[in-house]
C-alpha cells in the first residue's frame, strides 16, 4: 500500500527549536523523524511513499537526493577507503514521490492534490509525520479491511501531564484527576483510507472536519484503539523525550530492530 506523508506544515510549536527546518525533518539520533516513520511503514511491507510538501520542501528533496546510507548502516571499506561496500541498506527498495502541495494548504487539500498518484490504490495509508508508535500496523489494517469503514485512524490516550477539573455552578471542584486516567482519547495521526474517501471530500475542506463528519453520519469512520507506545513530537519537550529514549536504547518505535 502507498503511504501519504503530510509534511508541508510550518510546525509552529517547534519553532523555538528551529525556524528553518520543517518539523518532520527534525532529527532523532542520526535521522529525521520522517525517516523513523518511513522505516516503521517499510517494516510492515509498505515502501511506496508520497511526500506532500509545502514549507521548505527543498529540504526533503535535498536530504533524500544526498542520502548517505553509511550514517545508519554497517559498511566495509577497501583499498585504503577508496572502495566501499554497504552491508545493509535503508532505502534501496523504497519509492518516494515528492509533490508540492502548497505552502498554506490544509491536510484535506494536500490529500486531494496527490489523489492522482493513488488512483490504483483500493486502500492507502497516511500520516501526519509528527508522531511515532510501535503499534502492529497489520492488525489495524486487518480490522479495517474487514469492516465497512471508509477511513480509520489510530485512537490513543494523550501524553499530557494536566489534570481534568469538573466544577459545579458554585465553582467548587467536584472531581480532579490526571488526564491519563480519564476516558478521553485522541486521533494519533496514523490513518488508513479506502479510495472512496475522496467521495466525501469537498474543495478547501480540512480532512478531519467536514469529510469525517459525513463518514460519521453514515457510520463509515472507525478508530483503532491502542494503549501501547505512542508519542508525538509537537514541542521541544517532546523532542527531548524522544531523544533521551533513543540515546538510552529504549526506542519502542524501532520495530524493525526486534527481529
Amino acid at each position: 500500500m502507498k503511504v501519504v506523508l503530510f509534511c508541508g506544515g510550518l510546525g509552529m510549536r517547534l519553532r523555538d527549536y528551529s525556524e528553518k527546518i520543517p518539523k518532520p525533518m527534525v532529527s532523532i539520533g542520526y535521522r529525521p523523524i520522517i525517516w523513523h516513520l518511513m522505516k516503521y511503514y517499510a517494516h510492515f511491507g509498505h515502501k511506496e511513499f508520497i511526500l506532500c510538501l509545502g514549507y521548505r520542501g527543498d529540504i526533503f528533496k535535498k536530504y533524500f537526493l544526498d542520502y548517505n546510507e553509511c550514517d545508519s548502516n554497517d559498511f566495509t571499506i577497501f583499498d585504503g577507503g577508496k572502495k566501499l561496500s554497504i552491508i545493509n541498506s535503508d532505502i534501496k527498495d523504497w519509492t518516494i514521490t515528492f509533490v508540492d502541495t502548497g505552502l498554506h494548504s490544509n491536510i484535506g487539500e494536500r490529500l486531494k492534490k496527490v489523489q492522482k498518484y493513488l488512483k490504483d490504490e483500493d486502500i492507502f495509508l497516511a500520516n501526519y509525520s509528527d508522531g511515532l508508535t510501535n503499534m502492529d500496523l497489520s492488525r489495524q489494517l486487518a480490522e479495517f479491511t474487514a469492516s465497512d469503514a471508509v477511513a480509520s485512524f489510530l485512537s490513543v490516550k494523550p501524553n499530557l501531564s494536566y489534570h481534568t477539573v469538573v466544577t459545579g455552578h458554585d465553582n467548587l471542584v467536584h472531581d480532579l484527576r490526571p488526564f491519563k486516567d480519564c476516558d478521553i482519547r485522541i486521533n494519533g495521526g496514523f490513518f488508513a483510507f479506502k479510495q472512496q474517501i475522496f467521495d466525501y471530500m469537498r474543495e478547501g475542506e480540512e480532512l478531519v472536519m467536514q469529510p469525517f463528519y459525513r463518514l460519521i453520519d453514515e457510520k463509515k469512520l472507525s478508530a483503532y484503539t491502542y494503549d501501547g507506545f505512542w508519542a508525538p513530537m509537537d514541542t521541544f519537550k517532546d523532542k527531548q523525550i524522544l531523544d533521551q529514549r533513543y540515546e538510552d536504547g529504549n526506542a519502542p518505535w524501532e520495530v524493525w530492530k526486534k527481529e
